[in-house]
């Protein structure tokens, strides 16, 4: 799949920047904290989420004001600028009402679209999210936090990466940590962390008209459950699926069983099997199974080490495994059945 990049404008004039994935009926997606459509779609494990996701659908990301490719903005975060926001994107999209995901901090941000313009919404998944940022956590821990991203950025980024994806292998967490940093500046990322702890849909969850699936993982440790039940029980008619697992990120920990539950609600066929390889895939398997580095995989195949990077990491994720020494276990019980390897 590629990726198309856009741009549009709020009514005051900010520029932001917005992605196009696959093709159908639309499926806006409202991001977490921080975003970066060019750097979220270079990760392998947040481009093999989006991938599936968007399969028989168009995918819409945007960054929001002062993260990724969209441009910084003096109009301070709160929750009528990113309705703003939402509004610029949405406008890109015609007439037809649209499927609507919120995950994380865009949860709350989906219940506000939702029930200020329920005539645009065909269906919402919330991903995630909560009612009152007050209650995600005590005082004392928001407080800890945001002095922590806005005296030293290096080091809030690696604490919230911890929280955000305590599933995740040593060089996704890296990885994160870096994208984190490269989303945005520390004051925005702090402006923007705060202002998710001063949402609160309370008050709107009852105007919600949209069918509503409510989707958080049991363990989540940045979001507790109980504001998940909270979402559903004030929206009239919402679905509440707790799935198993600890990770906030939705890309993190069992991806697969997040996906196909979206899906099923959104009406959208199954995805075809994780445990598929590519041609190419399997070329890079066999080469993984020979004890090749990412440095000499690069050399094999005419390409950069990063690219390597990537095509292992790609081959982890389908396979769901967490080691190069698992896919070299896989391709070799399997090379006498190249049916099975594919």
């Amino acid at each position: 799949m590629q990726q198309r990049v856009g741009r549009v404008t709020t009514t005051d004039g900010h520029d932001l920047a917005y992605a196009t994935i696959g093709a159908g009926r639309p499926l806006v997606y409202v991001s977490g904290w921080l975003s970066h459509l060019q750097l979220s779609w270079e990760l392998p494990e947040e481009r093999a989420f989006y991938e599936s996701l968007t399969q028989g659908c168009r995918l819409v990301r945007y960054d929001r004001a002062g993260c990724g490719l969209s441009a910084p903005s003096a109009r301070p975060p709160s929750l009528a600028y990113e309705l703003d926001q939402l509004a610029a994107v949405a406008s890109a999209l015609g007439p037809e009402p649209f499927d609507l995901i919120g995950t994380s901090m865009g949860a709350p941000v989906a219940v506000a679209w939702a029930a200020a313009h329920p005539e645009t919404v065909r269906r919402m998944v919330l991903y995630g999210g909560w009612v009152s940022g007050a209650n995600i956590s005590p005082p004392s821990a928001r407080e800890h936090v945001l002095g922590l991203v806005e005296s030293h950025w290096g080091l809030g980024s690696d604490v919230l990466t911890e929280i955000f994806a305590p599933d995740a292998g040593a060089t996704t967490r890296e990885e994160f940590g870096r994208y984190q940093r490269a989303c945005s500046t520390a004051a925005t990322a702090r402006a923007l962390l705060a202002m998710s702890y001063e949402l609160d849909v309370s008050d709107l969850l009852a105007q919600v008209r949209a069918p509503t699936l409510v989707v958080h993982r049991a363990h989540d440790r940045a979001a507790p459950v109980e504001q998940a039940a909270a979402l559903a029980d004030g929206i009239a008619g919402a679905q509440l699926m707790v799935l198993p697992g600890r990770s906030h990120l939705p890309y993190v920990g069992d991806a697969d069983a997040l996906v196909a539950t979206v899906r099923r609600f959104l009406g959208l066929r199954a995805t075809r099997g994780a445990r598929t390889l590519t041609p190419r895939q399997r070329e890079v398997a066999a080469l993984i199974s020979e004890g090749c580095t990412n440095r000499e995989l690069a050399a094999r195949l005419g390409i950069d080490e990063r690219s390597a990077e990537g095509h292992v990491e790609r081959i982890r994720l389908r396979l769901g495994f967490r080691s190069r020494a698992q896919i070299a276990a896989w391709y070799a019980a399997r090379r006498d059945r190249p049916e099975a390897a594919g």
